[in-house]
């Protein structure tokens, strides 16, 4: 039935696209074509920002949309809503997923076996190993890792921090929303670097986190799957981290611990001595903290 959600969707603008935009002048084409293919960014744009992204004007930015059929920016806006439909939630991806498995555990265990194995081997592609070595070389001289994240990421953020304080880097999470989100946005500063776990939505507390870093010069690693949202266009660097999730099937979350622990080892051993010191405190202190066995 998830599925089904998805695939009932009246793509209207695509429909009005191409039959219209074929008779478009040039420049109404290059914006028409702008909006149809960034379909989320245009949600959250004003006419001025889609002229500056095509090298138009804003007046032809209306133009073209009313080209399209739409009364004006608004009404595309609210057709674009409702196509996008309200994001599916945990339990309908879940239901989603194990309709299409069988009913025995080898499929499940296919499932994630599979789509893990394809991460990894995105993983390992040239690109992403580049993109791995210059997030190492940021992290390197970090006076303090931020790691954002919500939900399911939000509880890999606290893991990863943990990680990094133990290899000699302090760390904190971002991974709540309003007031509680604000107060540990208020411990950033500038040195810091950021690292967000953010897909395709642009929500709030991604986009306030992005522009609180963004103040601070703090440069930004983003894992993501999603390389064509709002999140990407603003990161220093971008891992591509697959997740599966396809056709609102649940994403599977153990990829991007993979990377994760990709960039803390690779930074661990960048400055193993710094690591070495702070593991031996570590233990130093634990063994202070244990039981004398006197009375």
């Amino acid at each position: 039935m998830a599925i089904n959600k998805i695939k009932n969707r009246v793509d209207v603008l695509g429909e009005r696209y191409r039959a219209r935009a074929p008779s478009l002048s040039s420049s109404l084409q290059s914006v028409a074509r702008y909006i149809h293919d960034n379909r989320e960014a245009i949600l959250d744009a004003t006419a001025m920002e889609i002229a500056d992204a095509t090298h138009t004007s804003d007046a032809t930015v209306v133009r073209a949309v009313q080209a399209l059929g739409f009364a004006g920016l608004r009404d595309l806006k609210t057709t674009l809503k409702a196509w996008f439909g309200p994001a599916m939630n945990s339990e309908e991806k879940m239901s989603a997923t194990v309709s299409e498995l069988s009913c025995d555990i080898n499929s499940g265990i296919d499932f994630v076996l599979g789509g893990h194995k394809r991460a990894c081997d995105a993983l390992s592609e040239p690109h992403n190993r580049q993109a791995v070595a210059q997030a190492v070389a940021m992290l390197i001289d970090a006076r303090q890792v931020a790691l954002f994240g919500i939900n399911a990421s939000g509880i890999l953020a606290d893991y990863s921090a943990r990680l990094f304080t133990r290899i000699g880097i302090p760390a904190v999470t971002l991974n709540r929303s309003g007031i509680a989100l604000a107060e540990q946005l208020i411990t950033l500063q500038r040195g810091d670097v950021l690292i967000m776990m953010a897909q395709k939505s642009a929500h709030k507390e991604g986009l306030t986190t992005l522009k609180e870093a963004k103040r601070l010069g703090m440069p930004v690693i983003l894992l993501t799957n999603a390389l064509d949202s709002a999140f990407t266009k603003e990161a220093d660097v971008v891992i591509n981290v697959p997740r599966g999730g396809e056709n609102g099937r649940m994403p599977l979350h153990g990829t991007v611990l993979v990377c994760l622990e990709m960039l803390i080892l690779s930074v661990a051993s960048a400055t193993s001595s710094r690591t070495v010191k702070t593991m031996k405190r570590i233990q130093d202190l634990n063994r202070s903290l244990k039981p004398t066995g006197k009375k």
